[in-house]
């Protein structure tokens, strides 16, 4: 499953699910473009790429600023030339009772996990129609396909994913592009790692194959659907969720 000569953007790719999308990415050989807001974390994970024979390069964007999305995107594409590949992975939480929820925490989920991958995906877009190919992979959950209490915001947007996806996959079908979404379930990081003990031990009860996902769980399914045996797979949810959620 080679992905030589391809060129990936992976955002929210400093830590987490995003970083291990990142370095799998580039393990089959694609020059990754890796973005987050965080630049001292980038410049790392670009130079345990490159230590180990890999392309790399860093471009620092918050997701949730439309106008830091084109120049970054427009730097990106400036450096590799295309992008082949886009993992639209960066999202946040902003946890609370509906009725309690301030409309601050709401725009800012929906708009950090949802409208900035529609922006990203604009950005790219010129590029594959002009070149007859491209991968979209959309980084959903579990959560936007069952729900989860004190979470309408995040649950919301990940929901949004999967419409989008769908509608982006009838769009560019026809010139070879294919828009998937891969929809994590309890994944090990920096985002579930502040949750109780307890929490955990309940969650794990829920999963048929009794334990928490790693962050490379879900890039091994994002590096499939980002390669050429995925060709004939397209708006397609695939859950990577230890059977959590079946059906």
């Amino acid at each position: 499953m080679t992905l030589s000569g391809r060129i990936a953007l992976v955002t929210g790719a400093s830590q987490g699910i995003g970083r291990a999308c990142a370095l799998r990415l580039a393990a089959g050989g694609a020059a990754v473009a890796v973005a987050a807001r965080n630049q001292e974390k980038l410049n790392e994970l670009v130079q345990q790429i490159t230590s180990t024979g890999g392309k790399a390069a860093a471009f620092p964007m918050d997701v949730a600023e439309e106008d830091q999305i084109k120049p970054g995107f427009k730097a990106a594409l400036a450096h590799f030339g295309k992008i082949d590949i886009l993992v639209n992975n960066a999202g946040i939480t902003r946890d609370q009772l509906v009725m309690r929820m301030k409309r601050a925490d709401w725009d800012a989920v929906l708009n950090t996990n949802l409208t900035s991958a529609y922006l990203c995906t604009q950005q790219v877009m010129s590029s594959m129609l002009k070149q007859r190919w491209g991968r979209i992979v959309n980084i959903t959950s579990v959560f936007g396909q069952m729900g989860q209490a004190g979470q309408a915001n995040y649950a919301s947007s990940k929901a949004g994913l999967i419409g989008l996806t769908m509608a982006i996959a009838r769009e560019v079908g026809s010139r070879n592009i294919t828009c998937n979404a891969v929809a994590p379930g309890f994944i090990e990081t920096s985002m579930t790692s502040v949750l109780g003990e307890d929490f955990k031990q309940m969650a794990v009860k829920n999963i048929p194959l009794g334990r928490v996902g790693s962050p490379e769980d879900v890039a091994g399914a994002v590096a499939f659907l980002a390669s050429d045996e995925a060709s004939y797979i397209t708006g397609h949810v695939l859950s990577v969720n230890g059977g959590m959620l079946m059906g």
